[in-house]
């Protein structure tokens, strides 16, 4: 682990890096805060925590608010990290999570070289908005407006099919994706979303590491550390390969 970080601004979002050392991994995070919306400076102290933790570079991407112009953005991050040299991994909170999802899927359908592996936070990785989740859990979670959801969701998506698989990366195709980890609270409206994906994933034959927390206090504490483990065991593996050579 290390204390001294560095934060820098540029083209294409915030990074934090590890100060005097040289850095060979690099983490594209991809904020999404309770409005779908937020800056990349709202993901800074997770990714300080990441930073330190890891001893990666972390780049908090800048996206534009809308579909498909905010994945364009993250492509060209992603393209961005991978010109640094070295492993790259990616992870996304909210609505993050669904551009870091839609990420595989466009990467692996363009035969590109894909993350060393994923983690999705709270992930709203279906734009249909059906699952229970959003209603049952609704009173519960303090954090996300069920009832504006739909109207931020609509203004996100545009005219896009809202189960266009780029979008919505839980009606696409999960096979060959790179390992998975997903973090959710029980009392979270987004709860289902990565249930859902995790099972579907599962099938289709990804590794898949589940973490579902008590409540949202008790995923705040833990989460980082769990992602940490997750993150550096990938790495170190190699970088990701879907015929598994």
């Amino acid at each position: 682990m290390t204390s001294e970080l560095r934060v820098e601004e540029g083209a294409f979002g915030v990074q934090v890096r590890p100060d005097g050392a040289a850095v060979e991994q690099t983490l594209l995070y991809l904020h999404g805060d309770p409005r779908l919306a937020g800056t990349p400076q709202d993901a800074l102290p997770t990714a300080r925590e990441l930073a330190r933790t890891t001893g990666y570079a972390v780049l908090c991407a800048r996206y534009r608010p809308r579909f498909p112009q905010a994945l364009d953005d993250v492509y060209a991050a992603w393209e961005h990290c991978r010109a640094q040299g070295g492993a790259v991994a990616v992870a996304g909170r909210r609505l993050g999570g669904a551009l870091a999802a839609g990420l595989l899927l466009r990467l692996r359908d363009e035969g590109a070289t894909q993350p060393t592996c994923a983690v999705l936070t709270s992930p709203l990785l279906d734009f249909t908005l059906d699952a229970p989740s959003l209603l049952l859990n609704a009173a519960a979670d303090r954090a996300v407006d069920a009832e504006s959801l739909p109207v931020r969701a609509a203004a996100y998506a545009g005219n896009t099919s809202r189960t266009h698989p780029l979008l919505s990366p839980l009606h696409g195709n999960l096979h060959g994706l790179p390992p998975v980890q997903l973090h959710a609270a029980g009392t979270e409206v987004l709860l289902d979303d990565a249930l859902s994906f995790a099972t579907r994933a599962a099938h289709s034959g990804v590794a898949v590491d589940l973490r579902i927390y008590q409540d949202a206090s008790a995923q705040e504490v833990r989460q980082v550390g769990a992602m940490t483990e997750f993150l550096r065991s990938w790495c170190r593996s190699g970088r990701f390969s879907p015929s598994g050579v």
